[in-house]
This record gives C-alpha cells, structure tokens and sequence, in this order.
C-alpha cells in the first residue's frame, strides 16, 4: 500500500473513531499491515504485493494486551510475529503503555516464584520473556557491576551466584515504579513496618537475601533486560537443565492468558523443577514436539494450533520415576473425566478441554530427556528469532 493511501485510510477509520490500532507483523516472511477495529477487528494488508490479505473480518481470540512489539499471535491459524508499529497513532497509544523492566528472583524465594508471579499479573503487569537460570560468579559481578567496591559486594555476588534465579521481562504501564513497589524497601526489616504487604516483608531476610532486584532508570532496564535476553548473538545466561532423572511439563498458553500459571506453578513447586523458561514456539517446532500423536489422537491439529497460540512456560521436573509420578499428577487428558477420577489433579482443576487441558506432560518415559531437549532448543531458537 503506497503510504498515501495507507494513511488515507487509516485517516478514514479515525474519523469514524473504528479505528483502534495498526500493527506490521509477518507471516511466513510476507510483510503484513494489520489493523484491529472496533466493530470489525481484524483487516490484514499484503505490503509488498500490494493486495487485500484477509479482509475485514470479526476475531474474538486476540486482544488489546497482545499487540505489543516482539510478541506472536495467532490469526486463523496464522502465527504472525509482530515486528512494529503501523503508524505514528499506534506508536504513540501503545508504546507509551509498554514500559519494559527486568524482575529477577534470587535464589531464597525461587520456590515462591507462583505467589510472586500472582502479585505481578494482579498489578495489571505482563511477563513477555522469562527463564531460570544459575549465574557463575563471573556472570553474577557483571550483572551487579555498579556496586563493584561496595563492602556488600562480594557477599551479593556470593549469594547470586549459589542457586538458581529466575529473570523475567514485565511489561505495562509503569512497569518499573510497579514492580519495585510490589518488592518494597531494599531492607525487608524496614518493609515489614512502612509496607507489611510486599514481598520483601512478606518472603525477605536480610538486605541481600529480600526477594528480587528491579530496574533502577529506563536505561538499566535495558542494559539488565540485554544481559539475560540478548537481542543479538547468543541467549544470555544458560538455563538450569539438567536431562537426568526428569520429565518435562509445558503450561499451555491458554493457561498463560488466562492466568493460570502461578496457580500451576506453585502446585508444581512440591516438585524438584530445574528448568523453567518462558517462550512462543512456531508452528514447525509445534508439530515435531508433538510428532508422535500425529494419525494417533484426532486433536492432534488443534494440539498444535493451541501450543503456537501465544506463550507457554517450559519446565523440567525431578523426582523419583518422574514421568509416571508426574503424569499420575496432571491427571487424564480430558478435564471431564479428571473432574470424576481425578479431581484434585492439574488437568481436572484447570483444564478446559482435551486441547486446552492446561499442561502438557511427557507420555512415555523414553520420551522425557528427549521432550526436556526440545523445550531448551525451542528457548534458544525464540530469543535467537525474536529479533531478526
């Protein structure tokens, strides 16, 4: 579309106030104009070939709070990436209510991770990117660079560097004041009498070990943001996979949405859980994970359309014959039959349907380091492409 035209119309759609937002994304490589209305959701435009690509048309299945640089949706079975704003209009509506900060969890209250996880989806705050991970004590220092000379230095670094972290990437209207007000005063024993509702009063021990650490300033968000989720080369920090003894469970992405995980997660946290990360999975990684249902279960299509939906949260579980253990413990596929047999599993409190059955477990025992394996490669492969 020439941009006369392109901005003709989008005048056009203004003035009769329909107009809600325009976002380019791509699709299989074609660049796509898309524009989200009011009364008729979805137009999509083919840029480069000049054409109508799927006219208006009512979609109920994508939102206000899913349009966002970086992130996937899915549009009639379509995964488009979107890539950047439409127009000047959008930029200005939505990227003003899209302040980025890093979330990192220490090492004391990984284990609290779902009631944290609550507190930040209740404050109307978005995760776009997390993952576990166990810094060196290199990694550590360079993260914490600023305070280098500091008499807490070394015992910070020390502390950071002995178990596992989780970093996470929120997103919302003034995600940074939010986030360190939902943490509280860096001296948990100060935030037990001037703010007893935050998490340091509520999960922190001392000025070291209180919870999490929040970004400061726009510019070290982005600088902390960078350091665990690269936008270039490599994938930042590894993960806390381990392939031994293990299983892998995935948190649907309708549990995502509908936010269910923290729920999921603090049931699973009974558990040993190495490896957890955050991530959108295309379409092609969507079928080979679940290659072996392929002419075996009759919701194998949707199967793979729900795990392309939007994003899902990957983790590896420990335990004794961890793949019959935690199968036994998300319960039958279909929800409905949980709810009779089963009904204090996964699947029977927070499964919709034989699709949207809210985790995904490992069926075969031989599968599970296999299934670990793949979730890791589909975590590279998404920070690697997030950003091309």
């Amino acid at each position: 579309m020439k941009p006369k035209t392109q901005q003709r119309r989008l005048r056009r759609f203004r003035t009769a106030e329909q107009l809600e937002s325009c976002i380019r994304p791509k699709w299989d490589d074609i660049p796509l104009l898309i524009t989200f209305l009011k009364n008729i959701p979805v137009l999509q435009f083919d840029v480069k070939n000049q054409r109508i690509f799927l006219r208006r048309t009512k979609y109920n299945d994508i939102h206000q709070e899913d349009l966002f640089i970086g992130n996937r949706v899915n549009v009639f079975s379509r995964q488009l990436h979107l890539i950047d704003y439409g127009d000047q209009y959008t930029a200005n509506k939505l990227g003003s209510k899209k302040e980025r900060t890093l979330a990192l969890i220490k090492p004391d209250v990984v284990t609290k991770i779902g009631d944290i996880l609550e507190l930040i989806y209740s404050s109307n705050l978005i995760v776009t990117k997390a993952k576990m991970t166990k810094l060196t004590w290199s990694q550590a220092a360079d993260f914490y660079t600023e305070h280098q000379g500091k008499p807490f230095f070394n015992n910070l670094v020390q502390f950071m560097s002995s178990g596992p972290v989780v970093a996470m990437e929120l997103m919302g209207d003034e995600a940074m004041s939010i986030w360190r007000g939902l943490l509280g005063t860096s001296d948990p024993a100060v935030a037990r009498r001037e703010a007893p509702q935050s998490v340091r009063a509520q999960f922190g021990t001392d000025g070291i070990k209180n919870v999490g650490h929040g970004s400061d300033s726009p510019a070290a968000a982005a600088r902390e943001t960078e350091f665990f989720f690269p936008s270039t080369i490599g994938h930042g920090p590894s993960n806390t996979a381990a392939f031994t003894d293990c299983t892998c469970c995935i948190i649907k992405p309708h549990a995502i949405s509908e936010v269910l995980s923290p729920f999921v997660i603090s049931y699973l946290f009974f558990m040993s859980n190495n490896f957890s990360s955050q991530f959108n999975m295309d379409r092609v990684n969507a079928e080979e994970f679940y290659e072996v249902y392929n002419g075996i279960v009759t919701e194998y299509p949707n199967m793979v359309t729900e795990l392309c939906s939007g994003p899902c949260m990957a983790l590896e579980i420990h335990g004794t014959d961890a793949p019959k253990t935690f199968r036994e413990f998300c319960g039958p596929a279909d929800p409905e039959i949980a709810r009779h047999l089963r009904p204090t599993t996964l699947r029977a409190l927070y499964g919709k349907d034989k699709v949207k059955n809210a985790v995904h477990c490992t069926d075969l025992p031989e599968d599970s380091v296999l299934e670990v394996g793949g979730a890791c490669a589909c975590c590279a492969l998404h920070t690697l492409k997030r950003h091309p």
